[in-house]
């Protein structure tokens, strides 16, 4: 099977079939991010799958999500990321929140990037980290980009954003948690990135 065939048949492997529902990527414009919500009722936590047009090539926007260290530069609540290799193409990523109210949330997620010529993805799952307590972590996050060019303009990049998070056991009244870690930061960190291309 010829290398190009290959990495077309595991991109299309990798990436849930969750990712073409309820987004139309021919309807999408560069001024704004259409997000649903794909929640299950029976399930802790939030799923949402986000996506936009950047006009910037594919290399490009998959260079910039790949820049794990400049992750606090478009990433809203990201305050610090340190990154460990770990001897393969899946680095470590220890993560630093800090929220309103003073809220500081950690958590330590393994990237995996795979990488074409045509498109990219980058999936993250969490790892366990000792010596945190449940109030200052999360109970589970996961998810992945998946960047590919755009059918109606090859210069232009479909970006889909599709994330798992379950905050753990919110106390109440702090329910805002929830949406400060997905729901309402990922329009504004879908913007930022739009502009770290420009």
């Amino acid at each position: 099977m010829p290398d190009k065939l290959l990495l077309s048949v595991l991109f299309a492997l990798a990436v849930p079939a969750v990712a073409a529902q309820g987004i139309d990527v021919n309807a999408l414009t560069e001024q704004q991010v259409t997000m649903v919500d794909q929640s299950k009722a029976d399930q802790a936590g939030k799923t949402f799958l986000a996506a936009t047009l950047m006009n910037a090539p594919v290399q490009k926007v998959c260079a910039v999500i790949q820049n794990y260290a400049d992750y606090p530069s478009f990433m809203p609540n990201v305050a610090k990321v340190k990154v460990a290799t770990t001897g393969d193409d899946s680095p470590v990523l220890d993560m630093t929140l800090h929220l309103p109210l003073g809220k500081v949330k950690k958590y330590r997620l393994k990237m995996t990037p795979r990488q074409g010529a045509q498109q990219c993805q980058l999936s993250w799952k969490m790892l366990q980290w000792e010596g945190l307590k449940a109030d200052e972590t999360i109970a589970d996050t996961s998810g992945y980009w998946l960047i590919t060019p755009s059918a109606a303009n090859p210069a232009k990049t479909v970006v889909k954003y599709f994330v798992f998070t379950d905050p753990g056991p919110v106390p109440m009244g702090l329910g805002w948690i929830v949406d400060s870690l997905s729901k309402d930061s990922i329009p504004k960190m879908l913007d930022a990135l739009r502009n770290k291309l420009k």
